[in-house]
């Protein structure tokens, strides 16, 4: 009888023991917001009043707040009020989010191409995405864009955007000879974003479009139209498998993003403009090293419906994937893209930072109407290696201004300076 005694006493002690160590948080606050709205951050957070004190959900919190546009960095802090009531304090550290934006180049014409842009990426308070931009590259062309992935709930929101993009459009042919075309797409798109957690994140949207090509310049086969369009209906989105971190200009960790379009109708020259399937996926991986270094990599696959036309919708490009080759030089129905490069920081000072940074940038294409072994031969295979420096203003939302100078390896002996807002990737 007193061994039982015994043993109920020990199980009610050790029952008020662990419940006495449940750490309650009887507030939670958020400081250092300025823009950012503080209902809109404790909405995207976990912990709420009344929460249990755990760790790995308030280290959740902090990365969640540091990758929103407007947050440069944050923390967080425990404080006690009485017995086992504790109030939580998150500190942010916001961006100016928002963002000019300006790429200039040199089309194959030797004829001066920029896109300048504005948007801003806290609009409201609440991490929504406004702004638009203008680009002149022989023609005019602009477009809108209103995102709000958080606007009906912490996980469910909206995306509309708007685009006229009018380009001197080259194309290439197996005989060696190009072609310019002026190449008109418009196109209205809707999306629907949810985020499932912190880590994946899915888009799924219908993109309605017209694309023209009427016929500019060079030595035309007879087999090819002067004039030709296309009218679709596109199901389109994208899947995002996140888990990086980020302080300032350093990041670390791995991100996948799966981007894709199916044409669900066409009207027009299909034959020549069809691109049924468009897919492709970036793998980055970013790894720290010591206190200055980060070392950074991209893998892009891409791959379409392998239509032989001269249209094909993988370019070969300068500021797409490999830095010095030029604007716009060859096309595929698919394509393998690695850029890795290593990034350091050779100046910091409050609110300035300055990297230099070593590149290298190679990839392969499969020819339109080839097979996959021709992402193998490597006979369209090209690599570039080269040096940049880096312009960081560590409190503007990715306030990055790049310069990359990228020079062939091996046959490919073009070479040129790339630049523009942004890091690469």
């Amino acid at each position: 009888m007193n061994l039982k005694l015994i043993l109920f006493i020990v199980i009610l002690c050790l029952g008020c023991l662990s419940y006495s160590q449940d750490i309650v948080i009887a507030e939670v606050e958020i400081e250092g917001n300025k823009r950012t709205k503080t209902k809109f951050l404790k909405r995207l957070a976990f912990v709420k009043r009344g929460s249990t004190v755990d760790s790995t959900i308030i280290a959740a919190d902090v990365r969640r707040f540091k990758l929103l546009a407007s947050v440069a960095s944050a923390s967080s802090k425990l404080e006690k009020i009485e017995d086992e009531n504790y109030r939580l304090i998150y500190t942010i550290v916001e961006n100016f989010a928002i963002i000019p934006g300006l790429n200039v180049s040199q089309d194959n014409n030797d004829d001066f191409a920029f896109r300048t842009s504005v948007f801003d990426f806290n609009f409201l308070g609440q991490n929504q995405i406004l702004g638009g931009f203008y680009a002149r590259n022989v023609f005019d062309s602009y477009g809108f864009y209103w995102e709000a992935p958080n606007l009906f709930t912490r996980k469910l929101g909206v995306g509309i955007n708007y685009q006229n993009n009018v380009l001197q459009d080259p194309i290439f042919f197996e005989d060696g000879r190009d072609v310019n075309y002026k190449s008109t797409s418009s196109a209205f798109e809707l999306r629907l974003m949810y985020e499932h957690n912190f880590k994946n994140r899915f888009e799924i949207g219908i993109n309605v479009a017209n694309e023209d090509y009427n016929y500019l310049s060079g030595n035309l086969p007879q087999s090819i139209p002067e004039k030709l369009g296309v009218d679709r209906v596109r199901v389109v989105g994208e899947y995002e498998h996140n888990n990086i971190t980020n302080e300032y200009q350093y990041i670390d960790g791995f991100r996948s993003v799966f981007t894709y379009s199916f044409t669900l109708h066409s009207n027009g020259d299909n034959a020549l403009l069809r691109n049924f399937f468009i897919g492709r996926n970036d793998f980055e991986y970013f790894k720290r090293i010591g206190n200055k270094g980060n070392w950074a990599n991209r893998l892009r696959l891409g791959y379409a419906t392998n239509d032989t036309t001269p249209f094909a919708p993988f370019a070969l490009d300068n500021q797409l994937n490999l830095r010095g080759v030029g604007n716009t030089i060859d096309r595929g129905t698919a394509s393998v893209v690695l850029n890795t490069e290593y990034r350091h920081t050779i100046l910091e000072k409050g609110w300035f930072a300055m990297q230099a940074n070593a590149f290298i940038d190679a990839g392969t294409w499969q020819e339109p109407g080839g097979n996959l072994g021709d992402l193998i031969e490597g006979e369209k295979a090209s690599a570039f290696t080269g040096l940049g420096v880096r312009f960081i203003h560590k409190r503007i939302f990715n306030a990055v201004f790049r310069i990359d100078y990228g020079v062939g390896i091996g046959k490919k002996a073009n070479n040129g300076i790339v630049f523009g807002i942004g890091q690469y990737f």
